[in-house]
């Protein structure tokens, strides 16, 4: 089965088949450089060399270094603001007095609570006894309801 030729295909195949004539012209060039005497690494061109890196001295590093620290010096001494840092008040003591002060105040008013405390539990037991009772009766009606046939039936 025949392929179309498009023109795409056809100019694709030209430049391949021009790249083949450049690869053949360079072989001939070189077997006719070696026919004449001449050396075949004369009819190549040569590559561009690289140049070689420079190098720098120890103590152009440490130039180069000590410049570097002073640019440094100076950017942040910019940076620095120009006003003094405010110096902080000395932290404040308890004196051995107001330290006794505040023990006996804390002390009082503890006393004050655990009475207050006394008072409601000798009123409370009376009150908690009732609520004993009733809750008891309440329990003891639940569970002559639930004692009925049927439900006995569904327990077994």
């Amino acid at each position: 089965m025949p392929t179309k030729l498009t023109p795409e295909i056809i100019s694709a195949a030209i430049l391949g088949f021009e790249e083949q004539k450049r690869h053949i012209d360079a072989n001939i060039a070189e077997l006719r450089a070696i026919l004449s005497g001449d050396s075949a690494e004369a009819a190549v061109k040569p590559e561009p060399t690289k140049h070689k890196r420079r190098k720098v001295s120890a103590a152009g590093r440490a130039r180069i270094a000590e410049a570097q620290r002073k640019r440094w010096a100076e950017s942040k001494a910019a940076a620095q603001p120009s006003t003094p840092e405010v110096t902080h008040k000395p932290k404040r003591k308890l004196s051995e007095a107001g330290r006794k002060a505040i023990v006996a105040a804390t002390k009082k008013r503890w006393a004050l609570k655990r009475a207050e405390a006394a008072k409601t539990q000798q009123a409370a037991p009376k009150k908690t006894a009732v609520k004993k009772v009733v809750a008891k009766k309440a329990v003891a009606k639940k569970t002559a309801k639930t004692s009925t046939p049927a439900a006995a039936k569904t327990a077994s």
